[in-house]
C-alpha cells in the first residue's frame, strides 16, 4: 500500500510553526526569519514533502472562481439555500463564479478542486469523508463554523455563537416561566452539533433542572421532531418547554402538543435554534434564533476574497452575528 502523501501541516506540526510560515518559507516569500526558513526546508527534505503541482499552478494564475461544499442534507434545507445564494452574490461582486460541489466529494477534493482559487466548507462534519480531502486541496479554505477532526487549519473561518444563541433561548423559556425544559438536539460531531449539546447540559448545571436532551438526525423533518416530541412528553410529563435544533422541524413539535392536548404558548412553550420560513409560518408562529444566512454565506465568500486578494491574513477568524426572534410559541 502506497503511504500517504506528506503534507503541510506535517511539515508545520514536524518544525513546530503554522502552516502558513511552511508555505512561505518552502515557496521563498513572506516575513520568515533565515534561520526558520532553513529549518522548515530541513523538515521538509526529511519528511518527504513534495509540493502540489496543481497548488503551484493556482498560485501563478486565477481561474476565477471558487467552490462551495454544504452538508449532504442541504439541498432540502431552507437555511443552506439561502446561505448558498449570499455566498454567490458576495463571489460574484468579486468577479468569482461558484462551483457548487457535490457528494460524494472524491471528485471534488481531486480535480475539481485543482480547478478553484478557493474553497467555502460549510457546517463540516467529522463523519463528512470529503471534508479532509477538501482543507487539503492545495488552496485557501474557509469554513463556515469550525471543523473538529483532525486536518490542515483551514485558511479562515466564520462562526456563530452557538452556545449563546442557545443560552438566550433557555434564558428566554424561563423567564417565561418554564422549569423543566427539553432539547431535540442534532446527532452528529459537527461544531454546532457539539456547542447545542455541551450548552444545554452546562445550562442545567446552573439553573438547576437539567434539560431533558433528545438527539435527532441532523436535518431532522418535521415528522422526525413529531416523533420525538410523543416520546419525549409521553415519557416526561414535566416538560413545559420544547427547544428544537434542527432547521424546518419546529412544526412537528407543535403537532405533537396537540396531539396530546398541549396547549403551545401557555403549558407548553415550543422554540426553535434555526429560524425560517416553516417557523413563521406555523401555527403559532414559533420563537426562534435567527442566523441570517444570506448574510453568513456571504460573510464566508467575504472572507475567502478577501484571503485571495491579500487584503486579510490566513488564519482569520470572524464572528457572525444572530438575533432571537420571540413570537406566540413562547409569549402566549
Amino acid at each position: 500500500m502506497t503511504p500517504p502523501a506528506v503534507t503541510l501541516l506535517d511539515v508545520a506540526r514536524a518544525a513546530g510553526v503554522s502552516k502558513s510560515t511552511v508555505s512561505d518559507a518552502l515557496q521563498g516569500s513572506g516575513r520568515v526569519a533565515e534561520t526558520t526558513r532553513d529549518r522548515v526546508r530541513e523538515v521538509a527534505e526529511q519528511l518527504g514533502y513534495r509540493p502540489n503541482s496543481a497548488a503551484r499552478r493556482l498560485r501563478r494564475s486565477s481561474t476565477g472562481a471558487i467552490g462551495l461544499h454544504l452538508p449532504q442534507t442541504a439541498t432540502r434545507l431552507d437555511y443552506y439555500m439561502n446561505l448558498a445564494f449570499g455566498a454567490v452574490q458576495r463571489a460574484q461582486e468579486g468577479g468569482l463564479d461558484v462551483v457548487l460541489l457535490a457528494a460524494p466529494a472524491g471528485a471534488a477534493s481531486g480535480p475539481l478542486a485543482s480547478r478553484v482559487d478557493g474553497l467555502l466548507v460549510i457546517d463540516p462534519e467529522v463523519g463528512d469523508s470529503a471534508v479532509p480531502g477538501l482543507l487539503d486541496a492545495g488552496v485557501p479554505v474557509v469554513t463556515g463554523e469550525r471543523y473538529l477532526g483532525p486536518s490542515p487549519t483551514p485558511a479562515g473561518a466564520v462562526v456563530c455563537d452557538n452556545a449563546a444563541s442557545l443560552t438566550a433561548l433557555l434564558d428566554h423559556v424561563r423567564g417565561r416561566g418554564a422549569r423543566r425544559p427539553a432539547l431535540l438536539a442534532p446527532e452528529g460531531a459537527s461544531a454546532w452539533a457539539e456547542a447545542l449539546r455541551g450548552t444545554a447540559a452546562a445550562w442545567g448545571g446552573s439553573h438547576g433542572p437539567q434539560v431533558a436532551l433528545r438527539t435527532v438526525p441532523f436535518a431532522a423533518t418535521a415528522a422526525d421532531a413529531e416523533a420525538a416530541t410523543r416520546r419525549l412528553l409521553a415519557s416526561d410529563p414535566a416538560i413545559d418547554a420544547v427547544i428544537c435544533a434542527p432547521d424546518g422541524a419546529a412544526p412537528g413539535v407543535l403537532r405533537a402538543a396537540a396531539a396530546l392536548g398541549r396547549t403551545v404558548g401557555t403549558d407548553l412553550l415550543v422554540a426553535s435554534c434555526v429560524d425560517g420560513a416553516a417557523n413563521r409560518g406555523a401555527n403559532p408562529p414559533v420563537t426562534a434564533v435567527d442566523l441570517r444566512p444570506a448574510a453568513y454565506g456571504r460573510a464566508c465568500a467575504e472572507l475567502l476574497c478577501d484571503i485571495l486578494a491579500a487584503r486579510t491574513p490566513p488564519d482569520t477568524v470572524r464572528r457572525h452575528a444572530w438575533a432571537l426572534e420571540t413570537r406566540p410559541s413562547t409569549t402566549g
